[in-house]
């Protein structure tokens, strides 16, 4: 692959800033945007041409190039978060996104690969999940549906190639085990490690496909030159789901660990169970490779290194 200008938004947070290592790494320039509100910046590779911006601030637009490949990451997706402030969550992933696209519009990107979610699957019942499948009901999921609909519009009426990408459980390292409400893999990892009880919402028995985030990072560049995914949606997860028990089992062993979980009452918004019909991205030649326990361990690795253990 040719050296490539690559613009990733979002690139201080769990994903972003994965994906910007895998590209200086891969020898492209990346220039990256975050306004920290979630993201770490130490997280942040030291090649990256950094820039702390919103991504609702016009100050964004000089820096998307002619004939640059964009990644747009940047999103407010704490589920409770965003049930607790729709306003703010409209405003981020809907006029945030809609910014980002205009402003690679106006630049002449040549493309732009952008973070959908499972989560405009939580109201179907369809299990593998498809593409075709849409039933976003919570704040985030609609607002994940909504930022859809003005891709395709885009799509649609500009010479723009979008590619829009379903992430389902993406686990690894940089996974920020430092939000209120943690995502479970590495919630669970860091509380083993302080000696602490982790928590588990609900009866631990809902299901969620994990996928791990190199395999994810696969498909992301595979996206850059892959006239095949151009203006289509793919779903990213490993097609199998886990329940959260199970997770929080797996985790113990590795720890070698016998503190027991805490349950608390269930969080509103979620799906019961997500379960990736990943048959699109197989057809065009992506695999996830990374089982779980692998995942897991390498995700344990990353926590150890960030964390201090009890003595």
């Amino acid at each position: 692959m040719s050296q490539k200008t690559v613009l990733v938004t979002g690139v201080a947070g769990f994903i972003g800033s994965n994906l910007a290592e895998r590209l200086l790494a891969e020898g492209h320039r990346v220039i990256g945007i975050d306004n920290l509100a979630y993201g770490v910046e130490e997280q942040i590779p030291a090649a990256t041409e950094f820039h702390r911006l919103d991504i609702l601030d016009k100050a964004i637009y000089p820096l998307f190039e002619p004939g640059c490949v964009v990644f747009h990451l940047a999103a407010k997706n704490c589920i409770a978060d965003c049930q607790a402030d729709p306003f703010e969550t409209a405003q981020i992933n809907v006029l945030g996104s809609v910014n980002v696209f205009e402003a690679a519009r106006r630049a002449g990107a040549t493309k732009v690969v952008y973070a959908e979610s499972s989560s405009v699957y939580e109201g179907s019942s369809v299990l593998p999940t498809p593409e075709s499948e849409l039933a976003p009901r919570g704040f985030y999921a609609c607002s994940k549906a909504a930022e859809m609909l003005f891709a395709e519009a885009y799509q649609r009426y500009t010479s723009l190639p979008l590619t829009a990408l379903r992430y389902f459980g993406v686990y690894g390292p940089r996974q920020d085990y430092r939000r209120s409400i943690p995502p479970v893999m590495s919630a669970f990892i860091s509380k083993l490690l302080r000696g602490e009880r982790p928590t588990i919402y609900g009866t631990g028995e809902k299901k969620r496909d994990f996928v791990y985030v190199d395999d994810v990072n696969d498909f992301h560049l595979q996206c850059m030159t892959d006239v095949r995914t151009h203006g289509r949606t793919f779903n990213l997860g490993y097609g199998r789901p886990y329940s959260v028990n199970e997770i929080f089992q797996r985790v113990a062993a590795l720890l070698g660990s016998n503190i027991q979980p805490e349950y608390k009452p269930d969080l509103e918004g979620e799906a019961q169970t997500t379960h990736a019909d990943i048959s699109a991205a197989r057809a065009i030649g992506w695999s996830p490779k990374v089982d779980l326990d692998e995942g897991l361990r390498r995700s344990i690795d990353y926590v150890k290194s960030e964390t201090t253990t009890p003595a």
